[in-house]
C-alpha cells in the first residue's frame, strides 16, 4: 500500500470528486470558443507543415563550357519581319548577324496558334490583334496585289531604278512600305543560344542595306522601335521565378531612340524536394533609353546587354520533420487551453463577485 501511495502522490493531475464539480454557461462558452480556436490552429499547422519551403544558398559558381539559352519574344508593332534582323555578339569576337537558328518572325499575317496550318493574323500598329485571313485568300490578294502593281506603279519602279537598285532590293521596298502603311508589325521570338560570357544581342534594321533602309524609313527618326516584351529568359522556370522584363511594354509615338537592357545574370540551381536539379538563370535589368537627332548616325534599335554573375545561387526545396510538426501542435493546442481555463476561471469570479451581493440585499 505505501507504493501505491507513493505513485499516487506523483500525480499531477488530481482529479475532483464528481460532486465538487461544477459546470456553468460562461465555461460552455469558452469551451466551444477554445475548441473553435484549436481546430482552426490545427487545420493552419497541418497546411504548414504539408508544405515545402525554400533555402538559399550562394557560391562561386564553377560552371564551365556551357552555353547560355536566352529565351526571347517580343513584338514590334509598328515594324515589319522583312527589315528586323537579330543580331548577337560577345567578349569572345564572335558576331552573328540575322540569326535565324531556332529564331522565328511571325509576320503580320502569321500563322494563329489554334489552327497554324490554314490561317494567318495581322497586327495593327499597337500590337493588337486586327483581323486573320486564310492562306487561299491571301495568296488570291497576293495575286491581285501583284497583277495591280504592274499595271499602276510604273512610277515608282522607274524612281527605284534610277537610284540603282537590283528587282529583289525594290520589291523589298514596295513591300515593306506597303507593310508600313497597313500598320502590320511582328512578332520575333525563339531560343539564341549564346557562349557563356558577356555580350549583347539586338533586335534592329542594321540587316538592311543603308541606302535601302533610307528609302524605306527616309531616315533614322522614322524608324519606330516600340516594342512589346512577352517572354524574356535565361533558361527554364523554376516555381516562384520572377523576369523582369516579362509584360514590358515601350511605345514610341512622335520620336524613336536606341533602348537598352543592362541585364546582371545570376547563375541559379533549383533542386526540387524529389532531388531533381534544375540549372536555370535569374536576372536583374537596368533600364535606358536615348532618344535620335537630326546629327545621329546610328539607327534605332533594342538592346541586350547582359554580364554574368560569378555568384550562384542555389535554391532547394525542403519539407519541415514530423518532430518539428508535433512540437508546434502540442505548443498551440496546449497554449489555447491553458489561455481559454484562464478566461473561464475568471469570468466565474467576476459573474460569482456580481450575483453574490445581489443575493445577500434580496435577502
Amino acid at each position: 500500500m505505501g507504493v501505491k501511495q507513493a505513485i499516487k502522490s506523483l500525480d499531477a493531475f488530481p482529479r475532483a470528486e464528481e460532486h465538487l464539480l461544477q459546470k456553468t454557461r460562461s465555461g460552455a462558452l469558452v469551451s466551444v470558443i477554445g475548441l473553435g480556436i484549436m481546430a482552426t490552429l490545427f487545420l493552419h499547422e497541418l497546411t504548414y507543415y504539408l508544405h515545402t519551403y525554400t533555402v538559399h544558398q550562394m557560391s562561386v559558381d564553377l560552371t564551365r563550357g556551357q552555353t547560355l539559352p536566352i529565351h526571347i519574344n517580343v513584338t514590334f508593332p509598328s515594324l515589319a519581319c522583312d527589315v528586323l534582323s537579330v543580331d548577337a555578339i560577345d567578349m569572345s569576337g564572335k558576331h552573328e548577324v540575322d540569326l535565324d537558328t531556332n529564331i522565328w518572325k511571325v509576320r503580320s499575317y502569321s500563322f494563329l496558334l489554334k489552327n497554324i496550318s490554314d490561317a494567318k493574323l495581322r497586327l495593327n500598329s499597337h500590337g493588337q490583334i486586327i483581323g486573320t485571313e486564310y492562306l487561299s485568300d491571301l495568296v488570291e490578294k497576293e495575286h491581285s496585289h501583284n497583277h495591280d502593281d504592274k499595271d499602276h506603279n510604273h512610277d515608282p519602279e522607274q524612281k527605284l531604278h534610277s537610284h540603282g537598285f537590283d528587282e529583289d532590293a525594290e520589291n523589298l521596298i514596295k513591300k515593306v512600305k506597303q507593310a508600313l502603311t497597313d500598320g502590320e508589325g511582328c512578332r520575333v521570338y525563339g531560343v539564341l543560344d549564346v557562349q557563356r560570357v558577356a555580350g549583347n544581342f539586338h533586335i534592329s534594321v542594321h540587316g538592311l542595306n543603308i541606302m535601302v533602309a533610307q528609302m524605306i524609313f527616309e531616315g533614322a527618326k522614322h524608324v519606330n522601335v516600340s516594342h512589346i516584351i512577352h517572354d524574356l529568359s535565361f533558361g527554364p522556370k523554376y516555381p516562384g521565378i520572377h523576369n523582369p522584363l516579362d509584360g514590358t511594354v515601350r511605345i514610341l509615338h512622335e520620336s524613336s531612340g536606341i533602348f537598352k537592357y543592362y541585364i546582371k545574370i545570376v547563375p541559379t540551381e533549383y533542386r526540387y524536394i524529389s532531388k531533381e536539379v534544375l540549372p536555370t538563370n535569374q536576372f536583374s535589368v537596368t533600364e535606358y533609353f536615348s532618344p535620335m537627332n537630326d546629327f545621329d548616325r546610328s539607327w534605332p534599335a533594342v538592346y541586350f546587354l547582359y554580364d554574368l554573375s560569378p555568384i550562384t545561387v542555389t535554391i532547394k526545396e525542403e519539407k519541415r520533420s514530423f518532430l518539428h510538426f508535433i512540437t508546434r501542435l502540442c505548443a498551440v493546442l496546449g497554449g489555447t487551453f491553458a489561455v481559454t481555463g484562464m478566461l473561464d476561471r475568471w469570468m466565474f469570479r467576476i459573474i460569482e463577485a456580481v450575483t453574490k451581493p445581489s443575493a445577500s440585499s434580496m435577502r
